[in-house]
């Protein structure tokens, strides 16, 4: 049984981990940078260690000073979070090799899944639809051109090993191909260390519909059914709800069995999600696979009411699944509002400040994920989101609603945010009915622009 465990991030993932070890009785190791030694989950953890500089790539990426850290407090494991190095398989077999669990999944599923072209293969073999491209890595300018005239246009050239919208770049035609090429693959370099790149068909304006899933050591793969993540700004996410409004019984029975197929195929063994894009016929493919928890997993547990930290720390333990998919019913609908210290007016800039006052929403079936208090200082170093606002109902109107009684509460001082661009998007008739898509958010963000509401 774990005893002590070293959470290797920070912020409102860090804090969350703190507090399902709390209820585990599982002592907490944080670790931190020098931008960090004031922050929340350095004040909640039973140990907290400095672990470099305020640049990611000096503490919360630096494995040496992690690994040293955990051996140090005498860690059983490390849970990675998000980001960071949450889905790095050298990371992952480092720290089985210091004698310690990895609570996520094996380093070589990481390795498998983290490389979107060999994750496509095992796609294709387990049955499940994949979007049309190329099947190996595209070495050449020329290979990119002559797959793109194959599948047609307009393509997208993305990062074999990458993710978060990082080294992807469109075509729409010939001329189009060699420059995404090149710009796909220096930024592919730069981010994930490797410049490889594949190419599929752009579907355009889909949906973005992801199922969260678990699996243990045993071959069990369970499902708690699907979030739509289609509002995105340059494919980064801003609100996720679950389940997806528009999806008809049949199309969604489908899917979810699809991705617990794909997940038994790789022999999944802890928390993670298969990505799926829907197009405008109702037709899905398979677009990647993340082997971690992920930002939106508290709307899955809000219509389901599993503990998504709990279960991954159990099954890291080898304990075996104690429910089964008839056990888990989807109780109602579940909206989650990431906050961001940006600026909107200046192009959604961050914003990083001292906040000099916050209050946060109450009441039935609001839940706040957050590190910052008043009088915290959000540091320029790291993503600009400082809050998720989630909210429960057992209808998605009534859900809606909730959402906006909730950020009508929240009031923070101090530093820019995005809480009045989010109520804006809560009342506009396109999102209510639940009809857009991974297009909506940039018409959304026009119409504010043309008629000077906040932008």
């Amino acid at each position: 049984m774990i005893r002590r465990i070293l959470i290797a991030n920070r912020g409102e993932i860090a804090v969350r981990i703190i507090r399902t070890c709390k209820e585990m009785n599982i002592e907490t190791v944080a670790v931190y940078s020098t931008a960090d030694k004031e922050a929340l989950h350095v004040q909640l953890a039973d140990y907290a260690v400095c672990i470099g500089k305020a640049k990611s790539a000096d503490s919360y990426l630096n494995m040496k000073n992690i690994l040293s850290a955990a051996c140090m407090t005498g860690c059983d494991a490390i849970h990675p979070g998000f980001g960071f190095l949450s889905e790095n398989a050298k990371f992952a077999r480092l720290v089985q090799q210091c004698g310690l669990i990895f609570i996520g999944p094996s380093p070589d599923i990481i390795d498998k899944m983290g490389d979107k072209n060999h994750a496509r293969q095992v796609m294709i073999k387990a049955g499940v639809p994949v979007i049309p491209g190329s099947k190996d890595i595209l070495k050449t300018k020329e290979d990119a051109l002559a797959m793109a005239e194959s599948i047609g246009y307009p393509v997208l050239i993305k990062a074999a090993n990458g993710g978060g919208g990082r080294g992807m770049r469109r075509a729409d035609c010939a001329e189009e191909v060699m420059d995404a090429y090149e710009t796909a693959r220096a930024e592919a370099k730069v981010c994930f260390g490797d410049d490889a790149v594949y190419m599929e068909k752009f579907i355009v304006e889909p949906k973005h519909v992801e199922v969260q899933l678990m699996g243990d050591h045993f071959g069990n793969v369970l499902h708690l059914y699907e979030r739509d993540c289609s509002c995105q700004r340059r494919n980064q996410k801003l609100l996720e709800e679950a389940q997806c409004h528009t999806l008809d019984a049949n199309t969604r029975n489908h899917l979810l069995q699809d991705a617990v197929n794909a997940c038994k195929a790789v022999g999944y063994d802890s928390v993670g999600t298969i990505e799926f894009l829907l197009d405008a016929r109702g037709q899905y493919y398979f677009m990647e696979m993340n082997t971690r928890i992920q930002v939106e997993h508290t709307i899955s547990e809000e219509i389901t009411g599993i503990d998504l930290i709990k279960m991954q720390i159990r099954i890291a333990e080898h304990q075996k699944l104690h429910i089964k998919q008839e056990d888990i019913p989807c109780l109602g609908h579940a909206i989650e509002c990431r906050i961001n210290a940006e600026n909107i007016k200046m192009n959604f800039a961050p914003s990083p400040g001292t906040i000099k006052f916050i209050n946060f929403p109450q009441g039935r079936n609001v839940r706040v994920e957050s590190a910052v208090y008043n009088g915290y200082q959000i540091p320029p170093f790291y993503d600009s989101m400082i809050a998720k606002i989630i909210t429960f109902a057992p209808t998605r109107l009534e859900c809606i609603k909730r959402m906006r009684i909730a950020l009508e509460e929240l009031i923070i001082e101090g530093v820019e945010t995005n809480i009045e661009f989010q109520y804006l998007l809560l009342h506009h008739p396109t999102f209510v009915s639940g009809k857009y898509d991974t297009g909506f958010m940039e018409t959304f963000i026009k119409e504010l622009k043309e008629d000077g509401t906040i932008i």
